[in-house]
C-alpha cells in the first residue's frame, strides 16, 4: 500500500505560496470572473504548455470579457482568437460548454463529476481540475506533473501505481487544509518547476526527505520513453491564374478535421508524381506533432469535385494557421 506522509500537502502548499508563477487566470477565489477564467484556461491548457497559452488567454479575455459574452460570440470570431493555438476542436467544445452553462445551468458549473463530464470537451482530468479550482473540492487533476511527483515519492514506474487509489486511500492526509483549490495547482506547479522530467531540482526540493527517488541510489525509470511524433506527408496544391488554391475537407491528416486544406497524403516510398511539380520540403509542427512535408503543385482550371477554390489572400471562412503556411509557400509562384 502506498502511504502518503502527512506533511506532504503542507510542504507543497508552503512551497507554492513562496514560488508560484503569476498567471493571468489565477485570480481571487471569490472573483466573479473565476468560473470564466478557469473554464477558458483549462480548455486552452489541454495538450498545450503554459507559456504558449498565456498570450492567447490574455488576448481572448481582452476581446471577450465574460462567460455570457462567450456564449453569444460567433464561431468565426472565436476561431480567429484561437488561431495558432491548435486543436481547434477545443474551441468548439468551449463554445458549446459556455452556451450550456449560461442558458441551461443559469451560469453555474455542475458541482459533481458525473454531470460536469456531460459538458462537451470535459473528461476526468478537466472535470476534477474545475471542481477543485471552482468549488474548492478535495480533488486532484492527474496530469503528467502530478503523476511524476507521486512516482518519485514512491520511486516506482507510473504503470505500477494506481493513482486514483492513492488519492482515495490518503484523502485525509492530502486534503488536510481548507485550501483544496490551491493544493491542486500547487501539485501541478511543483511538478512543472521542481520535480521536472529531466534534471529535477532534488537538492532544493522541500519534500526530498520523504522522497524515495531522492534517497535511493538506484533511481528507477518512471515512465516509458516517449514515442516519436514525427509524421511525413505529401501535400498537393491545385492553383490557378486568379491566385486561388483548391481546398478540401477530405485528407489523411489525423487532426484539423472539418477544416479546408489542400490534398494531403501520408508519405509512402519515395517516387515521382506524374504531372505534379515539386515546390519544396519544409518542417511544421502542431502542438506535440512534428511534420515533415513535401509540397507539390500544378496550375489547372479544373479541380476534382470535392475541392473548392479559395483565394490565397482574402477568405471569409476561417483558415487554420497550418493552411496559411501552405499559402505562404505557394505565393512565391506568382
Amino acid at each position: 500500500m502506498h502511504i502518503i506522509n502527512s506533511n506532504l500537502s503542507k510542504k507543497i502548499i508552503s512551497w507554492y505560496d513562496n514560488n508560484k508563477r503569476s498567471l493571468p487566470w489565477r485570480i481571487n477565489f471569490h472573483s466573479p470572473k473565476k468560473l470564466y477564467y478557469r473554464l477558458l484556461s483549462e480548455f486552452m491548457l489541454q495538450q498545450t504548455q503554459v507559456k504558449t497559452v498565456i498570450p492567447y488567454f490574455e488576448r481572448f479575455t481582452k476581446e471577450i470579457k465574460t462567460l455570457k459574452k462567450l456564449s453569444t460570440t460567433s464561431e468565426r470570431k472565436i476561431l480567429k482568437l484561437w488561431e495558432g493555438l491548435g486543436y481547434y476542436r477545443r474551441a468548439r467544445n468551449l463554445m458549446a460548454t459556455a452556451k450550456i452553462i449560461v442558458k441551461q445551468k443559469k451560469s453555474t458549473l455542475p458541482d459533481n463529476l458525473v454531470d460536469i463530464k456531460k459538458l462537451p470537451g470535459i473528461g476526468d482530468y478537466t472535470g476534477n481540475a474545475l471542481l477543485a479550482l471552482v468549488y474548492n473540492q478535495p480533488r486532484l487533476a492527474l496530469d503528467g506533473n502530478v503523476k511524476r511527483v507521486f512516482s518519485r515519492i514512491f520511486n516506482k514506474h507510473e504503470k505500477k501505481i494506481n493513482f486514483e487509489n492513492i488519492i482515495e486511500k490518503n484523502k485525509k492526509k492530502l486534503f488536510c487544509s481548507k485550501r483544496n483549490s490551491d493544493f491542486v495547482e500547487a501539485m501541478m506547479e511543483f511538478g512543472a518547476l521542481i520535480c521536472k522530467p529531466k534534471e529535477p531540482h532534488c537538492r532544493i526540493c522541500s519534500i526530498n526527505k520523504i522522497c524515495k527517488f531522492y534517497k535511493s541510489g538506484k533511481n528507477i525509470k518512471l515512465t516509458d520513453a516517449t514515442k516519436s511524433n514525427k509524421k511525413s506527408y505529401n501535400i498537393f496544391c491545385y492553383l490557378n491564374k486568379k491566385k486561388q488554391i483548391g481546398l478540401t475537407k477530405k485528407n489523411d491528416l489525423g487532426f484539423l478535421r472539418e477544416y479546408s486544406l489542400p490534398i494531403i497524403k501520408k508519405k509512402s516510398n519515395k517516387h515521382k508524381f506524374k504531372n505534379w511539380n515539386f515546390l519544396c520540403n519544409y518542417k511544421n509542427s502542431i502542438s506535440n506533432k512534428k511534420l515533415d512535408i513535401d509540397l507539390y503543385y500544378k496550375f489547372s482550371n479544373k479541380i476534382p469535385k470535392d475541392l473548392n477554390w479559395y483565394s490565397l489572400y482574402n477568405n471569409k471562412e476561417f483558415i487554420p494557421t497550418f493552411t496559411k503556411k501552405i499559402f505562404k509557400q505557394v505565393e512565391n509562384l506568382y
